[in-house]
C-alpha cells in the first residue's frame, strides 16, 4: 500500500549517540541534521502530535532558506524547541533510551494499518482489512551527509507512458522523506548522469537486473551515501492503463514473459479507466460532495433538474442532470447530460445502470446533497447551487465538484487493440452486451461484443413519439381501446428492432418482453398529469384514478414481467409480432438475423408456458403473412429464487437461461436495490459485508443460487444455453465466477464489453 503506512528514519539517536555519530562522521552538522529529523517525524507518528507543530517550528528558524541552508547551531536549537514541545503536549520526555525508541515506533507502524488513509485505500483495492501488515527494521545509511550523498525514486520504466527508460526523482544532500514529502524540489534522474554518471550507471544496471528478475516494472527507491549506492526497497510498480498495456506487450517483445503472463498483468479496471473521458489532474479541487461511483468518466456541465430543461439548455452547452433519483421518464435528459448526480439510489439503481449502459458518467446515492428540484437548487451544507451553475462529476471515485474542469479524451492507441486481440486468443465464455438502441448496439460491436445478451424494450417506449401511445394503452378501460393503442405502437417498435438487427450482423439478439410495471410510464406531478391530459385528451380525473388503481406496496415484486404478458396478452402478442415481423422482412433480404424472445420473471413452470405458447402462435401467424420463416428461440431469466429451484422444469420448455442477478440479489438477499443505498455503506463499514452486493456478486449465497440453477437446467438439457445479463456480467471477479460455473456468455453494458473481455481470459488463464 504504497505511502499508506507510516516510516520513521534514524532510530537510535539521543543526546549522547548523536555525538557518537558525530565523530564517528567528523561532520556534527549532519548528525545534529539526522536526530532533528527523527524528533520531527517520532513526534507525529509514534506520539501524535501535530505535524504542523513541528514545521512551524523549522520554517521559522529557516525563515526562508533551505533545509541545507541550517547552521549547527540552529539545528540544536530546534532540537531544544521540538524535546519542549513533546515535554508539553504528553507531560514526557522525548525518549532517550533506544530499545524504547525502538519498541514504540514498531507500534506505532503496526497501527498505522488502520489510518482512515489505509483503511480507504484497501477499500479502493479490495484488500482485505485482516490482512495484516509487517513492520522492516532496517539500519540506516545516510543521504543527507554533503554534497557526495544524495536520495531518490524511481521507475525502471515511465510508470505515466509505458516507455522504456528509467524514471524517477533525487535530492543531493536529503533523507527519503524530502523527496516525497515535496520540502525541496527534486531533480529528474537522468541529471544524476551527469553529477554522478558512475552511480547513475550503477543505478541503471542494478535495477533492470530486479525488473528483469521480477519480469516486471519496479519502482525502487535508493541512497547514496558519500558515493556508494545503496538500495533501499524494490516493489512491483504502480502505472496508469495505458502504461500498463504498453509495458506488458514490450515485455513480450522483449522475452521478458509470455502473452498469458501479459494478459493477467493488466487488470480490468485499467481497461475500464481507458474507456471513458478523464479530468486532467492538473486541475483538480477539492470535492464538495461524495456520493457512489456509479458509472465511470468525468462529466461536466451546467445543473438542470429535469428532461425537459436538459432539451432546451444542451442546445447552447452541456448540462449535468441532478435529480434525487432518476425514473425511465428521464431517459431523454439523461441522454443529452455529460453526467447524472442523484441523491438517492445504489450502484443499481435506474440511474446507475442507464447510465452505465449509455456510457455516461454518473454519482449516485449522494445522500450529503439535498436536491430541491421544485426551487432548482442544491443544498450541500452552507454552499447553494443553482440551476446553471457548472458542476463537475468524476464518475470513477464519486466525487463532485462545483464549477468547470477541463476532460482530456482517453487516448486508444494500437497498443490497446494488440492487446485486447491477445485476450480473445485465451477468453473461453462469450461476451455480449445490454443494448436498446442502434447507437448502443453498434459501440458494443466497436468493443468486441459477440451479441446482444439484453435487450430491454420497455426503454423503446420513451420519447415524444411513443410515450403518449404507451400511456393511452395504460388507461385503457377495455381490450379494444389498449389493442388500438398497442396497434400504433407495433410499427415503432418494429423499425427498432430492424435497425438493432442490422447493426448486429448475425449475432443473437436477446430480447426481452416487458418487465416494469405500467404505473412506472404514467406521470405523479399535477402538472404533469395536467399536460398529459391535454395531449392525449383524457380527463385528468381519470388518469387520477388509474394512477390510484396501478399504484403498489411493494411493486419490485408486483405487477411485472411475465406477469404483464398473463394479465395483458395483446402486450405480448404486439411484441412478438413487432420481433418476428422486422426478422422476416431483414431475411427476405438475405440479412441474418438471429432472435431469442426472454421471458422475465417467472418464478413458475406454467407462467413460462402460457407465455410461450402466445410467442409460438403470433409467430406462426406472422411467418405465414410474411410467407417466410425464421429460427428464433423462446427462453426465461432466472431472476426470482424459486426459478433457480425448479430449473429442471423449466428447462424442459426453456431453450435458454439468462440469469438477472440484480432481481435475483434484491430478492434473495431481502434487500431493495433502490432503498438499500441507505445502510450498504454502514454494512461495508461495520465488516458486515464484505462487497456490495449489487457491484461484486455474492458468490457465496445469490452465486449458490445460480450454481443450482444451472446444475438443474442442465440435468435436463445437457447443451442449455446459459447467460448472464444482470449488472455483475461486467464485474471481473462476477465474470470469472460466470465462467467457473461454465455458463455461455455474459452480457453486460457496451462500455464494460472489454473489461468483461478481459476478465473473462483471466478467468481461463487462472
Amino acid at each position: 500500500m504504497p505511502g499508506m503506512m507510516d516510516t520513521v528514519l534514524n532510530l537510535g539517536l539521543n543526546d549522547k549517540t548523536v555525538l557518537g555519530l558525530a565523530e564517528k562522521t567528523q561532520n556534527p552538522r549532519f548528525a545534529y541534521d539526522a536526530y532533528r529529523r527523527l524528533i520531527q517525524m517520532f513526534g507525529p507518528v509514534v506520539l501524535g502530535l501535530e505535524k504542523n507543530d513541528f514545521e512551524q517550528i523549522l520554517e521559522k528558524k529557516k525563515k526562508g532558506r533551505l533545509d541545507s541552508d541550517l547552521s549547527l547551531e540552529d539545528l540544536k536549537e530546534i532540537i531544544n524547541q521540538y524535546k519542549k514541545l513533546i515535554k508539553r503536549k504528553t507531560k514526557k520526555p522525548f525518549p532517550q533510551n533506544v530499545e524504547k525508541q525502538l519498541i514504540m515506533a514498531r507500534n506505532a507502524v503496526f497501527k498505522s494499518w488502520d489510518t482512515p488513509r489505509a483503511k480507504k485505500y484497501r477499500e479502493l483495492n479490495n484488500i482485505p482489512h485482516d490482512l495484516g501488515t509487517a513492520v522492516n527494521i532496517q539500519s540506516m545509511v545516510f543521504g543527507n551527509l554533503g554534497p557526495q550523498s544524495a536520495t531518490g525514486v524511481g521507475f525502471t520504466r515511465n510508470p505515466a507512458t509505458g516507455e522504456n527508460k528509467m524514471y524517477g526523482e533525487y535530492l543531493i544532500n536529503a533523507q527519503g522523506e524530502d523527496v516525497v514529502a515535496g520540502i525541496r524540489t527534486p531533480q529528474p534522474l537522468k541529471n544524476l548522469k551527469r553529477e554522478m554518471p558512475q552511480v547513475f550507471q550503477e543505478l541503471k544496471n542494478l535495477t533492470k537486473k530486479l525488473e528483469k528478475h521480477y519480469q516486471d516494472l519496479q519502482d525502487f527507491e535508493f541512497t547514496i551515501e558519500n558515493k556508494k549506492l545503496y538500495l533501499l526497497q524494490t516493489r512491483t510498480g504502480k502505472r496508469t492503463a495505458l502504461a500498463a498495456i504498453k509495458i506488458a506487450q514490450e515485455m513480450v517483445k522483449e522475452g521478458l514473459i509470455k502473452k498469458e503472463q501479459a494478459i493477467l498483468r493488466v487488470s480490468p479496471e485499467q481497461i475500464n479507466q481507458l474507456l471513458h473521458p478523464v479530468f486532467n489532474p492538473k486541475e483538480k479541487p477539492q470535492p464538495i460532495a461524495q456520493g457512489l461511483p456509479a458509472s465511470p468518466g468525468a462529466g461536466v456541465g451546467r445543473v438542470v433538474f429535469n428532461s425537459a430543461q436538459a432539451f432546451q439548455e444542451s442546445k447552447k452547452g452541456p448540462v449535468i442532470l441532478v435529480r434525487n433519483e432518476t425514473c425511465p421518464d428521464d431517459i431523454q435528459g439523461m441522454d443529452l447530460a455529460q453526467g447524472i448526480l442523484t441523491a438517492r439510489g445504489g450502484m443499481t439503481s435506474h440511474a446507475a445502470v442507464v447510465a452505465r449502459g449509455m456510457g455516461k458518467c454518473c454519482v449516485s446515492g449522494c445522500e450529503t446533497i439535498q436536491v430541491d428540484e421544485k426551487k432548482e437548487k442544491i443544498k450541500i451544507g452552507s454552499l447553494i447551487i443553482k440551476k446553471g451553475d457548472w458542476l463537475s462529476l468524476d464518475g470513477n471515485k464519486g466525487e463532485v465538484f462545483k464549477g468547470k474542469i477541463s476532460t482530456q479524451e482517453p487516448k486508444m492507441d494500437h497498443c490497446f487493440y494488440v492487446f485486447m486481440s491477445w485476450v480473445d486468443q485465451f477468453k473461453k465464455i462469450k461476451v455480449r452486451a445490454n443494448a436498446d438502441n442502434p447507437r448502443d448496439a453498434q459501440k458494443a460491436l466497436d468493443f468486441g461484443a459477440q451479441g446482444i445478451g439484453l435487450c430491454r424494450t420497455e426503454h423503446m417506449f420513451f420519447g415524444p413519439d411513443r410515450l403518449p401511445l404507451m400511456q393511452k394503452m395504460i388507461l385503457a378501460d377495455n381490450e379494444q381501446a389498449r389493442q388500438k393503442a398497442l396497434k400504433k405502437l407495433m410499427p415503432l417498435q418494429k423499425k427498432d428492432f430492424k435497425e438493432i438487427f442490422k447493426v448486429m450482423q448475425g449475432w443473437p439478439v436477446t430480447i426481452r418482453t416487458l418487465d416494469p410495471p405500467l404505473h412506472e410510464f404514467l406521470p405523479l406531478s399535477k402538472q404533469e398529469i395536467k399536460k398529459l391530459s391535454q395531449k392525449i385528451k383524457i380527463p385528468e380525473a381519470k388518469i387520477v384514478k388509474k394512477i390510484k388503481q396501478l399504484a403498489e406496496v411493494n411493486p419490485m415484486l408486483g405487477h411485472r414481467g411475465c406477469r404483464l404478458g398473463i394479465t395483458y396478452p395483446e402486450i405480448t402478442v404486439m411484441q412478438v409480432r413487432a420481433i418476428i415481423g422486422a426478422a422476416c422482412e431483414l431475411a427476405s433480404k438475405k440479412i441474418k438475423v438471429i432472435p431469442e424472445i426472454m421471458i422475465p420473471l417467472v418464478g413458475h413452470l406454467n407462467e413460462f408456458k402460457n407465455q410461450k405458447e402466445l410467442v409460438v402462435k403470433t409467430a406462426k401467424k406472422v411467418m405465414q403473412e410474411k410467407k417466410i420463416k425464421v429460427k428464433y428461440t423462446i427462453g426465461t431469466m432466472i431472476e426470482i429464487p424459486r426459478a433457480c429451484l425448479i430449473a429442471d422444469e423449466i428447462a424442459r420448455e426453456a431453450e435458454f437461461f439468462s440469469f438477472g442477478t440484480n432481481d435475483l440479489t434484491q430478492m434473495g438477499m431481502g434487500f431493495s436495490r433502490d432503498d438499500a443505498g441507505r445502510f450498504i455503506k454502514i454494512y461495508l463499514e461495520k465488516n458486515i459485508l464484505d462487497q456490495d452486493p449489487w457491484q461484486i456478486l455474492d458468490q457465496k449465497g445469490i452465486g449458490g443460487l445460480v450454481k443450482i440453477g444451472i446444475k438443474k437446467g442442465r440435468q435436463t438439457k445437457k447443451n442449455l444455453k446459459i447467460g448472464i445479463c444482470g449488472e455483475h456480467g461486467g464485474e471481473p471477479a462476477s465474470v470469472e465466477f460466470c465462467y467457473q460455473q461454465g455458463m455461455n456468455y455474459v452480457s453486460c453494458s457496451p462500455y464494460r464489453v472489454p473489461v468483461a473481455r478481459l476478465a473473462a481470459a483471466q478467468g481461463a488463464l487462472k
